[in-house]
């Protein structure tokens, strides 16, 4: 008789677990069931699964039913970002109609208020301040309709790692760029991602170069400082449109701006939508449509578009 590893075996027996707790869950949408209506019947029959499952004192099977609806203003980032008067705010009716399909609703937002928005731009840029850095979604928080504030900006990962998508050569054009600690130290409130050829003798980075995958030296290095040297800024922040998250739509904006006037250079204002996944509440958000495409038009794009950076020298193949 073969042996199973024991790591293996944890694994099967907490997908057991899941699979005992959540029941058929997710599986089946009802009649003209809205993505929102079926999140709160398969979370109500999870709850009560998981009330009566005999789970032991580390399992996370049911952690999904501890998260809350995502707070946008619990944090001084939130609270400013939210605070910003952009030149060309969504109106207050969305255009919703009794009677549209979660599709049609996306497509009218996809039309009527989706796009990039350029209101002024700023030649040879070295760097920029990320005033809204993120951890990374959990499973649990891509599963859950509210959980995540922008799943449009979230689940997409130029954010997780800003020093390779904004100052590493070659997709990197920026020579530094700043985010908040998120526990800062003494004197210390930020870190500044910066180029140094010097920081990673010998260590290789895949990138491309002319459509060919290359290999560069690495020259992100990290210190933390105590003070910003940016001048301009990029935050984030939700959209909420009436009927968004009932019909498993989720707005966000992304918006650059100068940090010592607020003045707003540029807006991107993209839409996803999920629902009918076969999992356990019907929503994914790391999968579903996008708009604008995120697949032919990644948010960096758009920053460096209105951040314009100064000139690279040429980038040496390794």
């Amino acid at each position: 008789m073969m042996k199973v590893p024991k790591q293996l075996t944890g694994l099967l027996i907490f997908g057991l677990v899941v699979l005992l707790v959540s029941g058929c869950a997710g599986l089946l949408l009802a009649k003209d069931e809205t993505p929102g209506q079926h999140f709160e019947r398969m979370m109500k029959e999870f709850a009560a699964n998981c009330a009566k499952a005999r789970l032991k004192p580390n399992d996370t099977a049911c952690d999904i039913l501890k998260l809350k609806p995502a707070d946008p203003l619990a944090t001084e980032e939130g609270r400013f970002a939210h605070s910003i008067k952009i030149p060309n705010p969504v109106p207050e009716d969305s255009g919703y109609k009794p009677g549209m399909t979660p599709e049609q609703y996306f497509e009218h937002l996809c039309k009527t208020e989706a796009g990039e928005f350029i209101y002024k731009t700023v030649e040879n840029v070295k760097g920029f301040y990320l005033m809204r850095s993120r951890k990374r979604a959990t499973d649990s928080e891509m599963e859950h309709l509210y959980a995540l504030e922008a799943p449009y900006i979230e689940v997409h990962g130029e954010y997780y790692d800003p020093g390779e998508y904004f100052v590493q050569p070659n997709l990197g054009k920026y020579e530094y760029v700043e985010v908040s600690l998120s526990q800062p130290q003494s004197e210390n409130k930020y870190k500044q991602f910066y180029r140094d050829e010097a920081a990673h003798p010998g260590r290789r980075h895949q990138t491309a170069i002319d459509g060919r995958s290359v290999f560069v030296p690495y020259i992100v290095a990290e210190r933390n400082t105590a003070s910003l040297t940016s001048t301009y800024a990029v935050t984030w922040r939700a959209t909420a449109r009436p009927h968004d998250r009932e019909f498993g739509v989720a707005g966000s904006e992304l918006i650059v701006l100068n940090l010592a006037t607020s003045e707003v250079l540029g807006v991107k204002r993209g839409f996803k939508r999920t629902g009918g996944v076969r999992n356990l509440t019907g929503i994914w958000w790391l999968a579903g449509p996008t708009c604008p495409r995120l697949s032919e038009r990644p948010d960096h794009w758009f920053v460096k578009d209105v951040l314009k950076p100064t000139p690279d020298s040429k980038v040496k193949e390794k």
